[in-house]
């Protein structure tokens, strides 16, 4: 089986997330694309509780035929979501799987903070998607919506709605928790 790795924040998952997911589902040759949100940030980033970022990953998932799923692995590990631990566990727990490890362009210049990233090579074939605003050599793909989840809460806390970043499901979600601010049904 081969299994393609989308981890991040998720803070909160937004179009952006589906369509890299979808973009590598599609083109990559992956059986399946694993959304991992990060238990703790390993750089100290304010995140909304787990268990609520892992809602509304999975209600992005049911955007999809099954493909796309949420892992809790970080969540199993506990630890400080270093990639290379949370790779290097995942490759003991499954031996029978080949994984590839999903990142933006945009994440490049901040690969000199990761630790051990010549050993996530070894591990895991490294796709890197064309995110809008950040061109790079070796990217796959063209360029992919420009959104973040740092726009998307920035638009939450002036009252925005962010329909057009944010699928329903999630947003119902968000808003059914009290999240960023969001309340009641709409």
């Amino acid at each position: 089986m081969k299994v393609a790795l989308l981890g991040g924040s998720f803070n909160p998952p937004h179009v952006g997330h589906l369509m890299a997911a979808s973009y590598v589902h599609a083109t990559q040759g992956v059986d399946a694309v694993w959304l991992m949100p990060t238990f703790r940030h390993p750089f100290g980033k304010q995140l909304e509780p787990f268990e609520s970022r892992v809602r509304m990953c999975e209600a992005l998932c049911r955007e999809t035929s099954g493909w796309l799923q949420t892992s809790l692995v970080e969540r199993e590990l506990g630890g400080g979501g270093r990639t290379v631990d949370t790779l290097a566990y995942l490759v003991e727990r499954y031996p029978d799987t080949r994984f590839s490890l999903i990142i933006g362009s945009d994440i490049l210049r901040d690969l000199p903070q990761w630790k051990d990233f010549d050993r996530i090579q070894r591990m895991a074939h490294v796709t890197v998607l064309y995110r809008a605003g950040y061109p790079a050599p070796d990217t796959v793909g063209p360029p992919l919506a420009e959104v973040s989840s740092t726009q998307v809460r920035d638009q939450l806390a002036r009252g925005l709605e962010p329909s057009e970043l944010v699928p329903s499901a999630v947003l119902q979600v968000a808003r059914g928790e009290g999240l960023y601010g969001l309340r009641g049904p709409r």
